[in-house]
């Protein structure tokens, strides 16, 4: 399979600018207060299709109920659905649920850092790993949620369909991060997505990318 080719030029003028800018404008959310890992976890189960102000609320009032993985996995599943309420795509309390009683039985409440060992919970999936070891962990970990796809995808590649690469997109997510930053550098790509290279209607004269994105301006399809 063919790879994103970025210059090096590229790759650190994308790394400054971005950095740069989200030490201006990077959002102040309460998981990025934290390294527990119970608690990063609960906060990327709470964003998958959902949006931050939504996930806010509960974030904290799940929190206040369930302030532990013990806690959580010692509540009756009836009583966590009731909590998860009204956020939603409603497997994702039982998986959390079901993570907590892994987690508890077998690492005494905390979760593995080892890639593999995270990938083996039923309801971790390759992003939601490489979000707790980046965000709890601070490891160099890439993630590839819709927003960071978006933004390597309309940067770097500027054509064909970016679900259909995200193989190649995996590689150039981990292959941008400066070392030593993956914490900043994947919060900022997050943050990018949401407040600047929107889905609809991006911040194109505003973006510190535009004299070399692939999409620069970019003209989204009208239906």
């Amino acid at each position: 399979m063919a790879q994103i080719s970025v210059s090096s030029g590229h790759k650190r003028k994308f790394r400054e600018r971005l950095l740069k800018w989200y030490a201006h404008h990077g959002r102040d959310l309460p998981w990025r207060k934290t390294a527990v890992p119970y608690k990063i976890l609960v906060s990327e189960i709470m964003l998958q299709q959902t949006q931050v102000d939504r996930v806010l609320p509960k974030y904290r009032e799940w929190l206040a109920k369930y302030p532990t993985m013990e806690d959580l996995a010692g509540a009756p599943l009836s009583d966590v659905k009731k909590t998860w309420r009204p956020l939603g795509y409603n497997v994702r309390p039982v998986r959390l649920h079901s993570i907590a009683r892994e987690s508890v039985a077998r690492y005494g409440g905390t979760l593995p850092r080892d890639p593999e060992r995270l990938l083996a919970f039923k309801g971790i999936g390759r992003y939601t790993a490489g979000a707790i070891r980046a965000f709890a962990f601070r490891e160099d970990a890439p993630i590839l949620d819709t927003n960071v796809m978006r933004v390597l995808h309309r940067v770097f590649v500027g054509k064909g369909d970016a679900k259909k690469q995200k193989t190649l997109l995996w590689d150039l997510s981990e292959a941008m991060i400066p070392k030593g930053k993956g914490y900043d550098f994947n919060q900022a790509l997050m943050d990018f997505g949401a407040m600047v290279c929107t889905a609809r209607d991006p911040y194109c004269l505003l973006c510190p990318m535009k004299d070399f994105c692939k999409t620069y301006p970019f003209r989204p399809v009208r239906r």
